[in-house]
């Protein structure tokens, strides 16, 4: 009877223990999906690629160091302060929502040089951002859904040298306008953009003062091509902080030519409110 209960507690132990291995091993690789790790060196450069702007960053270490390469907000640049660092982590915050994690390891000769920002390293979560860092990927989808809008307003163009600068819709949802452009270049020359602007400045200009301009930065636009091919018509989608215009004052959107004089403007009074449709 003493050897039955004690084979009995063997297999129970041994039931136990084999448990606890699973359990352990499900741990250890639900860690390695969440954790990247990453080879950085002190010599070489490591580039990171996000599918979407870096709205915050913050490492381990000093041993580390980072920044974003210019020009762009989706690559982040990293490498060694100092040959041989103790391991640590790299944690990064994109405008679609995302947060990444990044474990970080010396490694001199054999370093990730390009790496791409995939979902092995994102958690999902309720990232709150400000006013001033508003959910990017919210305002590109409702870019793109003004894009699409067949509703067209009328009356704000103008044509010149072949050239076209026409404003067919202006919508808005919670605190941003999105103003559908359309660009047509009937002309055998391509046309290259050097500035597209939108500033509101006074209607009438005094002898006596100077003209106020205020400048409207947009913080999305739905391309970044800066060149009408010829014979052929762009459509884009800005997107603007909400605002408004006073009774004296106008909206103007202006379009200027690389080295070249075929300028456009199209300039919205105070009605710009009477033409706005809601995206729902």
């Amino acid at each position: 009877m003493k050897i039955r209960n004690w084979t009995f507690l063997l297999c129970c132990l041994l039931t136990m223990l084999s448990g606890y291995a699973q359990f352990v091993n499900e741990k250890i690789s639900l860690n390695q999906q969440e954790f990247k790790n990453l080879q950085i060196g002190y010599s070489k450069t490591t580039s990171i690629v996000f599918p979407y702007a870096i709205k915050s960053i913050d490492k381990g270490s000093q041993d580390v160091l980072m920044q974003k390469a210019k020009g762009v907000e989706n690559i982040l640049l990293v490498k060694a302060a100092k040959e041989n660092f103790i391991q640590t982590n790299l944690t990064v915050v994109t405008a679609d929502n995302r947060l990444y994690v990044f474990v970080l390891n010396y490694d001199e000769a054999c370093p990730d040089l390009n790496i791409k920002a995939d979902n092995t390293a994102a958690v999902s979560g309720n990232i709150l951002f400000s006013m001033e860092n508003d959910n990017q990927k919210k305002i590109e989808q409702f870019a793109s859904l003004a894009l699409l809008k067949k509703k067209k307003i009328s009356g704000l163009k103008k044509s010149k040298f072949h050239i076209s600068l026409e404003v067919n819709g202006i919508f808005i949802h919670e605190d941003v306008f999105y103003l559908r452009v359309v660009l047509r270049n009937k002309s055998k020359i391509n046309y290259d953009i050097d500035q597209f602007r939108f500033f509101i400045r006074d209607q009438r200009k005094s002898k006596r003062t100077a003209s106020q301009e205020i400048e409207i930065q947009p913080i999305f636009t739905t391309s970044s091509s800066d060149v009408i091919p010829y014979e052929s018509e762009v459509i884009k989608v800005y997107a603007l902080e909400k605002f408004t215009i006073a009774e004296n004052k106008y909206l103007t959107i202006q379009l200027m030519e690389t080295s070249g004089g075929r300028h456009l403007e199209v300039n919205i009074n105070n009605n710009l409110t009477d033409k706005v449709i809601p995206i729902k």
